[in-house]
């Protein structure tokens, strides 16, 4: 499983025109599942998502705090392509998820994300639609996080 995350003073996914999520202060994260992931991925992104110290903390302390800390919102879209591998030109996604088994693979993560944090923070966009993410990246601060590749891989 991986995670790009950004650090956002606001953000927003539209479908056909219309937003239909949007956060202020906290991260936008983009969320790739691949064919083999278990909750132990889940977990592990969870946890990094909540308790990375991307943000400010106490007394303008660089990389001090987490979203967790500063109880910021959070926006996560699913995004198929963050498994994709380049065959010359053109693009393959065998190692993702397929659309129906990641539904609901990503639908779990974005309860334990619920329950490990503030529901009420965590918004998403619109599983397997055509969205539009507008973002705007703070500092700005990009990161990727990926569970670890399992040794039987």
């Amino acid at each position: 499983m991986k995670a790009i995350i950004q650090r956002v003073t606001k953000a927003s996914v539209s479908v056909d025109g219309d937003i239909i999520s949007s956060i202020g202060n906290g991260l936008c994260v983009l969320v790739g599942i691949k064919k083999d992931d278990s909750l132990e991925d889940m977990n592990y992104i969870v946890r990094k998502i909540l308790n990375t110290k991307i943000f400010d903390g106490d007394n303008d302390k660089r990389w001090g705090a987490s979203v967790k800390d500063k109880e910021y919102e959070i926006l996560c879209v699913s995004q198929f392509t963050l498994y994709h591998n380049l065959k010359g030109n053109k693009l393959d996604f065998h190692r993702a998820m397929p659309a129906q088994s990641s539904e609901l693979f990503y639908n779990t993560f974005l309860a334990e994300l619920g329950k490990n944090y503030k529901p009420e923070l965590i918004k998403d966009g619109k599983f397997g639609a055509m969205m539009e993410v507008n973002i705007q990246n703070s500092g700005p601060v990009t990161i990727e996080i990926e569970s670890p590749i399992k040794s039987n891989e």
